[in-house]
Parts: C-alpha cells; sequence; structure tokens
C-alpha cells in the first residue's frame, strides 16, 4: 500500500496521463491518412506513431515540432503519399486544441493541497504552454524536453527533475501513462511510480512483466489517485 504522507512531490508526464493524446493525434491522422486513401483503426494508428516518434526520439535531439512533423513524414513513407506543407506542421499545430481528460483537473486541484506538483513531458516549452492554459493550475516546476536537449525515457529528463525538485527521492512520486517511457526509467533512478492506466478497460499497452517496469501504485484515473491521496 502506497503511503502518501511520506511524499512531498508529485511528478507528471503530461501526454496521455494529463492530456487526452490520443484524441488529439487520431483528430489530426485519422482524416489526414483518410485523404490519402489509407484506412487504419484506432490502434494501428497510435501503434504507428509510437513506433516513428520512438525512433526520431532516440537520435541526436531534434525539437518536438521536428519529431511530430517527422511523424506525418513517415506515414507518408510509410503509405506511399507525400503530405502537404500544411499536413507537415498538423499534429504540432493541434497541440493548442487537445484537452485535459475529464477528471485531470480536478484532481490536480486536489493534489496540489498536499504536494508540490511538477511537469516531465516529453515536449517544447511553447507547445506545453498550450496545454498549462487547459491544466489551469500553477505547476511548481515544468521539465520539458527542450530543456533537457533529450526525450523520455533518457534518464537525463528525470535527473534534471530532480535537481530542480531538490527533495530526496523516497519524497518524490512519478506519475505516468507509460511504462516505456516512464516507469522503467523513474524506478531505475529510485523513484516511487504510479501507473495511471487509463485504457486498462480496453488493452493494456505496455506490459509490466519485468520487476523493473512494475509500478508502485496502479490506478485508472487521476481522480481515483487524488481520492486515495487524500488524508483520511
Amino acid at each position: 500500500m502506497t503511503e502518501f504522507n511520506q511524499y512531498k512531490a508529485l511528478t507528471f508526464d503530461c501526454y496521455g496521463t494529463l492530456i487526452d493524446w490520443e484524441n488529439g493525434i487520431l483528430g489530426v491522422l485519422k482524416p489526414l491518412l483518410i485523404a490519402h486513401n489509407t484506412n487504419l483503426d484506432d490502434d494501428q494508428i497510435i501503434e504507428l506513431f509510437a513506433e516513428f516518434e520512438a525512433e526520431l526520439e532516440s537520435g541526436d535531439y531534434i525539437k518536438y515540432r521536428e519529431v511530430l512533423k517527422r511523424v506525418v513524414q513517415k506515414f507518408g513513407e510509410r503509405f506511399s503519399f507525400a503530405p502537404t506543407a500544411d499536413e507537415l506542421n498538423s499534429l504540432a499545430d493541434s497541440i493548442q486544441h487537445w484537452l485535459p481528460f475529464p477528471d485531470t483537473v480536478e484532481a490536480l486541484r486536489v493534489l496540489k493541497q498536499n504536494f508540490k506538483l511538477v511537469i516531465i513531458s516529453n515536449v517544447d516549452d511553447d507547445l506545453f504552454a498550450f496545454s498549462a492554459k487547459h491544466l489551469d493550475i500553477k505547476f511548481d516546476e515544468i521539465i520539458t524536453a527542450e530543456q533537457a536537449k533529450s526525450y523520455k525515457p533518457s534518464l537525463n529528463n528525470f535527473r534534471l527533475a530532480i535537481e530542480r525538485i531538490d527533495l530526496p527521492l523516497d519524497q518524490i512520486l512519478h506519475v505516468a501513462a507509460s511504462v516505456y517511457h516512464d516507469i522503467v526509467t523513474a524506478k531505475s533512478l529510485g523513484l516511487s511510480t504510479v501507473w495511471v492506466n487509463r485504457r486498462a478497460v480496453q488493452k493494456a499497452v505496455c506490459p509490466t512483466g519485468s520487476a523493473i517496469s512494475q509500478p508502485d501504485l496502479e490506478v485508472p484515473d487521476l481522480k481515483t489517485l487524488a481520492a486515495l491521496s487524500s488524508p483520511k
């Protein structure tokens, strides 16, 4: 059982954990692909997005806006079409419209009463600024890939966050939806973790078979986390 009173700071992944990135991505890529005579189901689109994104983020650092542009380019290469200039920029341009999950904002307000709240996100500063407006909460620290010049699951992003938070590791709890990007790396550094498994009712996208990928706590959403962490 996770004892929340030992923690002073909660660190959060943003997209997929706080912001509904799947609907944001599908809202752009699905009509784009259909326009180029390519019909894929939602899971296929998300799986290809994840494949292309991980490949692009594993090389030399480029800004996330460029990552998203090249993701669209890779869809074109895979399915033999040439995206227009507007289509290449469409994913990055759409982030300003991506909305939080229905439980996110209220849960963050509850959690803010007892913890410092910190963002660790694979994004550019200006793109996160759009999302911050929707999240409607003042974060104590915001660590982006642009600041770290690397992308999770790199240790670098978490080390930068730990340095800025300036608390002992056992007082920091990392909350994320991605085992691959977040849980494994956070645990390897000695952080406790919460897996927000929003897709549990559908299927577990990220396997948690190995010991290092096992979160300390699994919840279906942030509302549940806020309820569990509130003093009894």
